[in-house]
């Protein structure tokens, strides 16, 4: 059975776009202003980049890898497992710094990370996705554009980073 058999289209600048900084996490919490936000137990958290250019496409082609990553153990101790095998919870929370540029100079140029305007659509278009692929009440949030504390533990630790691509 062929995984990603949708068709999927991506931006024309020849480099990846839409990343997910995704960690296994036993549990993990949002916290705005002070107050708990939202939080989920045993699952993932993924840190969402948008990059100038990204598409529809793009959104559900990362929703549906992050969903399908085997990064879980199954009985025997090997990473054999998806969130959606282990019922598990995820956490999504926008991380335009993922698009920081730091090869020149101290200070990051973001540059190529998408503007407000662009990255809050997609950036909830990322969560739908997810949620068609594991369930509505399993996919928490934090606030676009929010100073928020976010609280982890790190399962493992296991961190991976993925991009969408141009096909």
């Amino acid at each position: 059975m062929k995984l990603f058999s949708r068709q999927f289209h991506f931006n024309n600048d020849g480099l990846p776009t839409m990343r997910a900084l995704v960690q296994r996490v036993k549990r993990c919490s949002v916290t705005i202003d002070g107050k708990l936000y939202s939080s989920i137990e045993t699952g993932l958290l993924i840190l969402l980049g948008i990059k100038n250019g990204d598409t529809e496409s793009a959104s559900e082609y990362l929703a549906e890898r992050c969903s399908s990553l085997r990064i879980f153990e199954d009985e025997a101790g090997k990473m054999n497992l998806s969130i959606k095998d282990v019922m598990g919870e995820v956490m999504v929370v926008s991380q335009f710094t993922l698009y920081g540029d730091t090869h020149k100079g101290n200070r990051p140029s973001y540059t190529d990370a998408a503007p407000p305007q662009i990255a809050e659509p997609m950036y909830n278009n990322f969560i739908r996705h997810l949620q068609k692929f594991i369930g509505d009440e399993r996919v928490a949030s934090g606030v676009f554009r929010a100073m928020m504390n976010v609280e982890l533990i790190n399962d493992g630790p296991v961190t991976l980073m993925l991009e969408s691509k141009n096909q």
